[in-house]
């Protein structure tokens, strides 16, 4: 096939010029409106180029159940929409040969700025997110508890024990009634590819194969750029490229990284949407990525595609989901995940889902071969208050991939999100 990068660059370029073009999308997005949430006021809180989790999304999505705050005082004098969040995740598994108790917490400063034409649909903003990860009275943080029990899995992929980090710092902007949506700077790569409704992993699925998808190596944060282009108010092309060794712990090195190191994660997808609104829930699109070799890390190049189908059927969500890799240093090889969500109808803001997933890890080292690994996840997202969001989950794992001495495992696990 040819190489990605190349198609990527097309994309780019198809992206400025379809800014001249007369059809227009409607130039705000509801965040959550699929799941029966009410849209923030403000449509210059619109995500332009990203997902449920990032930033944009997160803040519209707060503000939405929220009356007058000092974050829309902000927003209006200042053009400053700001949020911080406390997430606290401990879990606990029913047996491993190592640690079987694991505890996280993670504080997040976030926001979006715009200094110019603050009252207009289409303009730029800074968008910008701090964190610090820990573990919380444990010997590991939840992300490693996988790992360490035989498991090719991440059984929460952002509760680490990273310590300070620069997770997003970049400009992004809209053109052509948001049409055109470009972003650069310190970006999240999953914050905007292949994405659906249910990848939020603060009040969402907590494991990686429905999380994003694991045969997808996405790097840490780092620089990068991307660019979208709705050809229809239904079909839209992406593509971009990233630092393949980013390191939010080290913000300082991100020029000389990708500059200097030179290895890049690219990648191009093309999909159909139900509408602006729908974009997240009522989603198909193809992705495929490309990951140079990091010599330094010792991975080899990689290549692979991914698929997403998700439908909103009137309270319910069912997805289906599916990632082909090969090398590139991704955690399974083969993946297909299929689930179903549900919002409560009783209680708006409240949502069920439940997600199967089968993957095939790649050879180990000196040709070792790990067993076919199948993975249930449940969750119950109980939003108590508009600040308060507790998220009692339970995964099941047959066929541990590494640790051929068991048939199964369980976990359980609850995340509590405070939002200030």
């Amino acid at each position: 096939m040819g190489h990605p990068r190349v198609v990527t660059a097309l994309l780019l370029l198809l992206a400025w010029g379809g800014s001249a073009s007369g059809q227009t999308l409607p130039p705000s997005p509801t965040p959550g409106a699929d799941q029966g949430q009410t849209a923030p006021g403000d449509p210059s809180q619109a995500a332009p180029l990203g997902g449920p989790a990032s930033v944009p999304s997160q803040i519209a999505e707060d503000a939405a159940r929220r009356r007058i705050t000092l974050g829309e005082f902000l927003q209006s004098r200042y053009g400053l929409s700001v949020g911080l969040d406390y997430n606290v995740l401990p879990q606990q598994l029913s047996r491993s040969p190592g640690e079987t108790a694991a505890a996280g917490g993670v504080v997040r400063l976030y926001g979006s700025w715009k200094p110019f034409h603050r009252h207009a649909d289409a303009t730029g903003s800074v968008v910008f997110k701090v964190e610090h990860r820990h573990a919380l009275g444990t010997g590991i943080p939840p992300q490693s508890l996988g790992p360490t029990a035989g498991l090719a899995s991440i059984t929460a992929t952002a509760w680490s024990n990273a310590g300070a980090l620069l997770t997003n710092l970049y400009w992004t902007q809209s053109f052509a009634g948001n049409r055109v949506a470009l972003a650069a700077g310190v970006v999240d790569v999953t914050d905007y590819v292949d994405v659906f409704g249910l990848v939020n992993i603060w009040t969402d699925f907590s494991n990686l194969a429905f999380s994003t998808n694991p045969s997808m190596p996405a790097p840490d944060q780092g620089l990068g750029a991307a660019a979208r282009w709705s050809i229809t108010p239904n079909v839209y092309v992406l593509g971009g490229i990233a630092d393949a060794n980013g390191n939010p712990h080290r913000p300082g090195t991100i020029f000389s990284s990708f500059f200097g190191e030179a290895e890049y994660f690219s990648h191009a997808e093309v999909g159909w949407a139900g509408g602006w609104d729908q974009r997240f829930s009522d989603n198909v699109h193809v992705t495929i990525w490309h990951a140079d070799p990091r010599v330094d890390a010792g991975v080899e190049a990689g290549w692979g595609t991914t698929f997403s189908l998700s439908r909103s059927l009137g309270s319910w969500m069912p997805f289906v989901r599916a990632g082909f890799s090969d090398g590139g240093g991704a955690l399974v090889d083969r993946t297909v995940s299929a689930g179903l969500g549900r919002r409560l109808t009783h209680r708006t803001d409240d949502y069920a889902a439940i997600g199967f997933n089968w993957g095939r890890p790649p050879a180990g080292a000196e040709g070792t071969s790990p067993r076919d690994q199948y993975t249930i996840e449940s969750y119950y997202r109980a939003q108590f208050m508009p600040e308060l969001a507790i998220v009692p989950s339970v995964q099941f794992f047959i066929h541990p991939a590494w640790d051929p001495a068991r048939d199964h495992l369980w976990l359980i696990g609850v995340k509590v999100r405070l939002a200030m």
